[in-house]
């Protein structure tokens, strides 16, 4: 699912800076994680350490750039040390998740291109989680 990055405008520039090294609005685009976020919905992603990465949580992500350079919504359903789900990732030789990996899915499976395909995302593609759900379209 591809995202398009709006830039927050507020008035007061130490409080701009503090927001845009923190947080990014972000627009769904794709349906790649329905019924949770439909295209046009908007999200407030923070950037947090890797290390805060919690299953369950819905992350941005930055695509493997031999797929592209767009930036990524999808669920985190395995971090550092859980173990690897087999069903959907058998091809994956590990019984857990490695340091500094993440394995994602889309919420929509059937129209979701993510772990299952591509295997782990390493931590340095990692850009944040999604902490709420704006209003508007």
């Amino acid at each position: 699912m591809l995202v398009v990055i709006v830039a927050l405008a507020l008035s007061g520039g130490a409080c701009l800076l503090w927001v845009r090294g923190r947080h990014l609005l972000v627009t769904v685009d794709g349906p790649s994680m329905e019924p949770a976020y439909a295209p046009g919905d908007r999200v407030l992603v923070r950037r947090v350490p890797f290390a805060r990465v919690r299953r369950g949580q819905v992350v941005l992500v930055r695509r493997d750039p031999a797929q592209g350079t767009e930036l990524v919504i999808k669920r985190a359903v395995a971090v550092p040390g859980d173990p690897v789900p087999r069903i959907g990732f058998p091809t994956l030789a590990e019984t857990a998740v490695p340091a500094g990996k993440l394995l994602v899915v889309g919420d929509n499976r059937a129209r979701s291109y993510d772990s299952r395909h591509h295997g782990y995302v390493p931590a340095e593609r990692f850009v944040g989680v999604v902490v709420r759900s704006l209003p508007g379209r």
